[in-house]
């Protein structure tokens, strides 16, 4: 008996809480569990009396019972001032998570059947691991080469589905030193279950110590020799005009093409234009004149292109957005959004009888 117990105090029913994120997630999970409890319990307490109280009984001619007005209003308005802060409180928390701090450290990530393939931008690589030190912001630039995965780390209560064509991100801020798993959440094919990892969460001393293990130069060094081992630099002039357009200062900034609209150069589009270039034109210049790159290089070598075309620029700016598309407008702040739904709810005029 006292094996079993233990056997059962082992098993960890709730995943350890290593992040800041983490602490604030897990309370509004306990409210949500608490309300539901309590509305369980008072409504079985309710059938289970009223079943009782008004059963059928014999020779007593059953009599007609009318609604109440405070009844029903009490119980419409106490659900939803409930439900109001369950939002209110769900918006910020999805508010915070959509909008990483501006000094947070970029590591890339590549799914990959089945296997999760990291970056840094210091040049280091990682292979189902990542190092990562406490108290620092870390967001994580995510691509797939093959099907949709789904990075995931319970520990730090953060999950974010990794599709193909496009990247996508998340961001944490781990609080506890330790070694945390790192799990693919989408059936992603028959070895879906192998693709794991860790993350090791490192004091500041452990962590410089493990970066300063040596890599073969930054993830923009590293960008610039594919740069020039592929011939991008023939047409791709710094300094002057050549057959492609200037890559110095072209990141985060519009770039005007053939058919009269407007993008911006940010890490999608620059993705699209390195893969498929005859996908958007630049105005001005011609068409089937850079080679098509798809199949020929891989998303860890986009990346370290993109680092590079980065590192050309005076600006930087969060990735994210899906290939061709307008860059996606900031994400309002959950009071924001309410204000907005109650000015268009009252705006609508309702239907003449």
């Amino acid at each position: 008996m006292w094996a079993s117990y233990r056997f059962f105090a082992d098993i960890p029913f709730v995943a350890p809480s290593a992040s800041k994120e983490a602490a604030e997630i897990d309370l509004l999970w306990w409210f949500l569990c608490a309300v539901s409890l309590v509305m369980t319990v008072l409504i079985f307490i309710g059938v289970i009396f009223f079943a009782f109280k008004y059963r059928r009984k014999p020779g007593v001619a059953p009599v007609a019972v009318h609604g109440s007005n405070v009844l029903e209003i009490t119980w419409s308005i106490i659900p939803f001032i409930v439900m109001l802060v369950m939002f209110w409180w769900g918006a910020q928390l999805f508010y915070d998570a959509q909008n990483p701090p501006k000094d947070a450290e970029e590591i890339f990530v590549v799914g990959k059947q089945w296997m999760w393939k990291l970056q840094h931008s210091d040049g280091n690589r990682e292979m189902n691991a990542l190092h990562v030190p406490v108290g620092r912001a870390v967001k994580l630039t995510m691509a797939s080469e093959d099907v949709i995965h789904s990075f995931s780390i319970p520990a730090l209560r953060v999950r974010h589905d990794v599709v193909p064509g496009h990247y996508d991100a998340l961001w944490f801020r781990a609080t506890k030193p330790g070694h945390y798993r790192i799990f693919c959440t989408e059936y992603c094919g028959d070895r879906h279950s192998q693709m794991i990892g860790f993350v090791d969460v490192l004091d500041q001393p452990d962590y410089n110590t493990w970066a300063g293990g040596g890599s073969t130069g930054t993830l923009a060094e590293q960008g610039q020799q594919l740069f020039t081992q592929n011939g991008c630099s023939t047409c791709h002039l710094l300094n002057e005009q050549g057959r492609c357009p200037i890559m110095k200062n072209v990141y985060n900034h519009p770039v005007e093409l053939s058919d009269g609209h407007t993008v911006i150069a940010d890490d999608a589009y620059l993705r699209e234009s390195i893969l498929e270039p005859n996908a958007k034109i630049v105005k001005g210049f011609d068409a089937n004149v850079m080679p098509n790159f798809k199949g020929q290089l891989s998303e860890e070598n986009v990346i370290q292109l993109i680092a590079y075309i980065k590192s050309l620029s005076t600006t930087a700016t969060p990735t994210g957005v899906q290939p061709g598309a307008a860059p996606a407008p900031a994400i309002k702040k959950p009071k924001a959004v309410i204000k907005a739904v109650i000015k268009e709810a009252a705006a609508v005029t309702p239907p003449q009888q």
